[in-house]
C-alpha cells in the first residue's frame, strides 16, 4: 500500500513482496493479494473515515497504510474484528513511532463500535462516497450525468470474469457443458463469451493450457468482432500486448497479421499467448506513431489501434489506477492517441478499415479524440459496425468499460 500511494502500480508492488518473501504459502500471497486490491477499491472511503477517527493528527506513512488495510479486513471481509485488531497491534510494532500501538488499538476499536455511523459520516463528502479521485467524479458528472453513479460503483466491484471459447477448438454449448462437470457456474454472453458466475484460477479452467479458451473481458472481446477481418488480410493489431486481441484475430481468420508494441519485453507475453492456442503471428518491436522505424511499405486492410489511455473504464480490474492517474494526465493521453491515429492511418490500404479502441470512459480520449481525427482525415468515414458492440461501453457487472470507433478510408 505504501508503494502505491508513492506512485507505484500494484502489480510491480506486489511483485516486489514475492520476491523479497518466497517463503509465502499460496495462501499467504491470496490474502495479501485481497487486503492491497480491497483496501485501494475502497480507498476514499477508507481514507476519509480515518480522517474522522483520528482527527487532525499526521499518520506516519506506514502507520496510516496499516490502519487503512485493518479497516477494509474489519468491514469487507469474514476476519474476526477481535483478530484484525490484535494483528493490528502487533504489526504496530513494526512501525518506528511512538505510540503507534496504543493509537491503533484506539482507533479500530473505535471504529468497531459503530462501523455504520463512522461510513455515514465518511459518506458526507464526495470522495467518501464515491471512493474515486475527487476530480475523477466531477468529470464524469459532467461528462456523463445520467451514468456517473453507475460507472462510479463499477470501479469499486470485483470485476466479472469472462472467457473467449476458441472456435477453432471447441463451441461455447460444449465449453459451457466441461465447466458444469468442473462444478464451475457459467453461462452463455453471446458469440464466443462465456460468464463465469465467480473467478477461478487459469489452472481450474478445462483444456486452459491447450488453448480451448482464454480469459477475456467481453467488452474486450468486441474488438476483433468489430475488424471485421477475412481470410488473408493483411493486418496489424498496433498495441497489442498481451495479445489477447491478437488470439481472438487469428481464431475468426486466416490472415497475415503483426503484432506490434513499443515494448520488446512485452511482446514475449504476445508470444507465449499464441503458442498457447497453437496460433502465429509476426511480432514487431516499433512505435506505433512513427512507423517509418518498422515498416515495410505493405499496406494493411484492416488496423486495431488499441492505444495507451488513462484506463478509466477497468478501474475495478486495476484499482490502483483511481489513486495513480492525475487530472494532469489526460492531455499527455489524447496527444499521444492522436500521433498513434495519424501514424497508423498512413499504413491503411484504400478501402480498409481501422478501429480505435480504449479502456477509457473519458470523453477527451473517446468520442472528442475520434471527432478530432475525422477533422483531420477527409479521406476518413465513420462506419456502423456490422457485428460487436461499437461505441461507448460504460462498465457494469457483465463486463468493463470501453470504446470504440471504426473508420473506413475512402
Amino acid at each position: 500500500m505504501q508503494a502505491v500511494l508513492a506512485g507505484r502500480p500494484l502489480p510491480e508492488a506486489l511483485a516486489r513482496v514475492w520476491q523479497g518473501h518466497p517463503h509465502l504459502t499460496p495462501q499467504q500471497r491470496g490474502a495479501i493479494q485481497d487486503i492491497s486490491y480491497g483496501t485501494l477499491r475502497c480507498l476514499g472511503t477508507l481514507d476519509a473515515t480515518l480522517g474522522l477517527l483520528t482527527g487532525p493528527r499526521a499518520l506516519d506513512a506506514a502507520l496510516r497504510c496499516l490502519l487503512l488495510c485493518a479497516l477494509y479486513q474489519l468491514r469487507h471481509t469474514l476476519a474476526k474484528p477481535y483478530a484484525v485488531v490484535n494483528h493490528a497491534v502487533e504489526a504496530a510494532d513494526r512501525i518506528s513511532q511512538p505510540r503507534a500501538k496504543g493509537l491503533v488499538n484506539a482507533v479500530l476499536r473505535k471504529f468497531s463500535e459503530e462501523p455504520d455511523a463512522w461510513l455515514e459520516r465518511a459518506a458526507q463528502d464526495p470522495v467518501g462516497r464515491y471512493s474515486h479521485p475527487l476530480w475523477w467524479i466531477d468529470k464524469l458528472k459532467t461528462q456523463l450525468p445520467e451514468h456517473f453513479e453507475a460507472v462510479l460503483a463499477a470501479g469499486n466491484r470485483h470485476p466479472p470474469m469472462s472467457l473467449r471459447v476458441n472456435p477453432r477448438r471447441d463451441s461455447p454449448p460444449d465449453y459451457l457443458e466441461a465447466l458444469s462437470q468442473a462444478g464451475i457456474p457459467a453461462a452463455p454472453a453471446g458469440g464466443a463469451a462465456v460468464l463465469l458466475e465467480r473467478p477461478v484460477a487459469v489452472s481450474e479452467l478445462p483444456g486452459f493450457w491447450a488453448g480451448r479458451v482464454s480469459v477475456q473481458d467481453w467488452g474486450a472481446q468486441q474488438a476483433a468482432l468489430l475488424l471485421d477481418v477475412a481470410e488473408g488480410m493483411e493486418v496489424l493489431d498496433a498495441c497489442a500486448a498481451p495479445g489477447g486481441k491478437t488470439g481472438h484475430i487469428l481464431e475468426l481468420a486466416d490472415c497475415r497479421l503483426v503484432a506490434l508494441d513499443a515494448d520488446a519485453g512485452r511482446l514475449r507475453k504476445v508470444d507465449e499467448n499464441l503458442r498457447r492456442l497453437g496460433l502465429r503471428a509476426r511480432l514487431v518491436a516499433g512505435d506505433a506513431a512513427h512507423p517509418e522505424t518498422w515498416w515495410d511499405g505493405r499496406p494493411f486492410q484492416r488496423i486495431l489501434a488499441d492505444v495507451p489511455c488513462s484506463a478509466s473504464g477497468v478501474a475495478g480490474r486495476h484499482p490502483d489506477i483511481k489513486w495513480l492517474r492525475r487530472e494532469s494526465d489526460i492531455p499527455a493521453y489524447t496527444e499521444r492517441q492522436a500521433a498513434i491515429l495519424d501514424g497508423l492511418w498512413r499504413l491503411l490500404d484504400r478501402g480498409g478499415k481501422l478501429l480505435y479502441a480504449t479502456c477509457s470512459v473519458f470523453r477527451e480520449e473517446d468520442h472528442q479524440q475520434a471527432a478530432m481525427f475525422l477533422d483531420r482525415h477527409p479521406d476518413a468515414s465513420p462506419l456502423e459496425a456490422a457485428s460487436g458492440e461499437a461505441g461507448l461501453l460504460l462498465p457494469d457487472r457483465r463486463h468493463d468499460g470501453f470504446f470504440y470507433a471504426l473508420f473506413q478510408k475512402r
